[in-house]
């Protein structure tokens, strides 16, 4: 579906049923230089138990208008925006890497309005390699490569993928060749910038679940340690997943969601 946030046309998309604001809501926010497409089988599948989903790309990703905005916090905002021009009092917030953080910043923020928390390839802090970020914020096409090489664990560069014919290592690539250029390094340097989790653990009191990938090298498990302070959190490890648990191992990181969510 397409909406209007803040005067802006925003792409999202609802896991094959219609949005409906009267049902218990679920905001799922993709990584740096992802779109809605990483969330494939967890959105259905929710969409189709009970709930309204809302697969968002987020500004100036997929098919949504631009700019991209270049900080957590206003993301953060932004995300409340969405909620009330889809008319939603309030909603779970599921987030990956990028996405983990901007949940975490909104359920600090505004807690009354967040119901429940699953943060997906989560650290405390994102810190980002200067050639990386140089290279993403000039759109060159080695950040895409990094990416995805540091991303993925082992097994998805070997095969290992759960729909016969599918090609982790490749979809991932060709997902972030379609981004705006720069977009990615806009990304990454707002995940770099951000230290507010600190302060946001100390906030926030929803039910959270932290997803974490066993062979993840951009985010690993015990970066997500401070995270797992949150009151009543739980965590659990996707083991052989790397960074990109939605993608590379989609059945366990549906039975993670479906634990809180």
């Amino acid at each position: 579906m397409e909406i209007r946030v803040e005067g802006k046309r925003v792409y999202a998309a609802t896991g094959g049923k219609p949005f409906d604001p009267a049902l218990p809501a679920i905001v799922f926010m993709h990584g740096a230089g992802m779109d809605h497409t990483v969330w494939a089988l967890q959105t259905r599948w929710f969409a189709w138990h009970g709930r309204a989903v809302l697969a968002v790309d987020l500004p100036g990703h997929g098919r949504s208008e631009g700019p991209a905005l270049d900080s957590i916090d206003a993301l953060a905002e932004w995300v409340f925006a969405l909620l009330d021009a889809a008319g939603a009092k309030s909603a779970a917030l599921a987030g990956h890497s990028m996405g983990a953080l901007i949940a975490l910043e909104a359920a600090a923020r505004r807690p009354e309005r967040v119901r429940a928390l699953a943060l997906c390839g989560c650290a405390a802090e994102m810190p980002v390699s200067e050639k990386l970020l140089s290279a993403g914020l000039a759109g060159e096409h080695v950040a895409y490569e990094m990416i995805t090489a540091w991303g993925l664990g082992r097994r998805a560069h070997v095969g290992g993928a759960e729909a016969p014919g599918t090609w982790i290592a490749g979809g991932t690539l060709r997902l972030l060749e379609h981004g705006r250029k720069g977009v990615v390094g806009i990304d990454l340097r707002a995940c770099d910038r951000y230290k507010g989790s600190a302060a946001a653990v100390q906030r926030v009191k929803v039910p959270t679940v932290l997803v974490l990938g066993g062979n993840d090298r951009m985010s690993p498990a015990k970066a997500a340690a401070p995270l797992a302070q949150i009151p009543g959190s739980k965590t659990i490890v996707i083991e052989q997943a790397g960074h990109m648990m939605m993608t590379e191992q989609p059945g366990r990181t549906l039975d993670a969601l479906r634990s809180l969510l």
